[in-house]
Parts: structure tokens; C-alpha cells; sequence
């Protein structure tokens, strides 16, 4: 006996015994590629599954916008005063921005006046930055990048920047005062459908 315990090898023209083979050993040969076929499927499954779950980075996607925007400190603070506010932006761990503020000179009172970041970093949770010099004025910050427990980062004050603010002003004889103080600045709620 062979391969098929059922065929014998006699393929004379019997007639319908004939088909009934040809029946027997197609239903047969169907069966057994089926079977193959499923134990192929479940093997290659296995396997990827098994390698798949040693890498879980090969079901990891990158991380959704709002994932990212939740993580990142990029986004607006309040200021000193109602209106006023700091843009911070990190793209590729580059630090860049502005401070939007009221201007407090006779030339400039209630215009607005935007003090773009001269120098900038962010070392772990510590942000600081020094403006550009507008009008005479201008602006050193240091201090700590935190989260408010409970808040989620579509709610203002999600972040808080808390530190040392030391703004600077050059009078017509170029000299320097500086004045010092404590600042938290909240964050703007973040539009998280982006």
C-alpha cells in the first residue's frame, strides 16, 4: 500500500468504480492540503506572534498628536499682567519664543510689544531664557517646568512654569536696573484636535 491506504493503483475504465476513486482521492487530497494549509497558518502565526512579542516596537506606533502635544511643553503661559502672555516652542530640542507684553514707557504705554528669545534651553524639567532687548527692556527667566495634578492638557494651568524673572531696564545713560521676582505662568488650554 501506498501513500493512500484506499488506492490501489488500478485506474482501469471500471466505469463508476473509476469515479469513485478519482472522488476518494481528490476528496482525500483536498483534505490532507487543508490540513497542511491550516497547520502551515497556525505554525507561521505562532511564530510571529512569538517574534512579535519579543519586539513590541513592531505593534508600537508613533505616538499620536494629542499624545505628543500632551508631552510637550510647547504652547502659551500667562504673563505678568491680563493679556500678556510667553509662546514656548521646542521643536527638535530647540528652544524658541516670545514674550507678548504691554509696553511701560512713555513711547510705548498699552501698545503691544512681542521680545522675541534671544538665547533659550530646556535641560530636563528646567526652562530658561533671556529676550531680546525692546525699548530699553528686557527679560531673564529661570525655573521649573511642572504638571498640575488633576487637570488634564486641554485645561489652562495643565502646566505651570514657576521661577525667577529678572526684568532688565536701560535708561538713556545705558545704565542697567534690574528688578526681581517670583513667576508662575500657566498654561493656555492646548487644542488637543490637532
Amino acid at each position: 500500500m501506498g501513500k493512500y491506504p484506499d488506492y490501489n493503483g488500478n485506474c482501469g475504465a471500471e466505469g463508476a468504480g473509476r469515479d469513485k476513486l478519482h472522488f476518494r482521492i481528490g476528496a482525500r487530497h483536498v483534505m490532507m492540503s487543508a490540513m497542511r494549509f491550516s497547520r502551515w497558518t497556525v505554525a507561521t502565526v505562532l511564530v510571529s506572534l512569538v517574534i512579535a512579542a519579543g519586539r513590541p516596537w513592531l505593534f508600537a506606533q508613533t505616538q499620536p498628536a494629542k499624545a505628543a502635544a500632551a508631552d510637550s511643553i510647547s504652547g502659551m503661559y500667562t504673563f505678568l499682567r491680563d493679556g500678556e502672555f510667553v509662546q514656548v516652542t521646542v521643536e527638535d530640542g530647540i528652544v524658541s519664543g516670545y514674550v507678548s507684553r504691554f509696553g511701560d514707557s512713555e513711547s510705548d504705554k498699552g501698545q503691544f510689544i512681542d521680545q522675541f528669545f534671544d538665547k533659550a534651553s530646556l535641560e530636563g524639567d528646567r526652562l530658561s531664557f533671556t529676550t531680546k532687548t525692546v525699548h530699553g527692556v528686557w527679560y531673564q527667566f529661570s525655573g521649573q517646568v511642572t504638571t498640575s495634578p488633576g487637570k488634564q492638557p486641554a485645561q489652562e494651568g495643565y502646566r505651570v512654569i514657576k521661577g525667577t524673572l529678572v526684568q532688565h531696564v536701560t535708561d538713556a545713560n545705558k545704565k542697567d536696573s534690574a528688578r526681581q521676582r517670583q513667576l508662575e505662568m500657566k498654561s493656555f488650554p492646548q487644542d488637543m484636535s490637532k
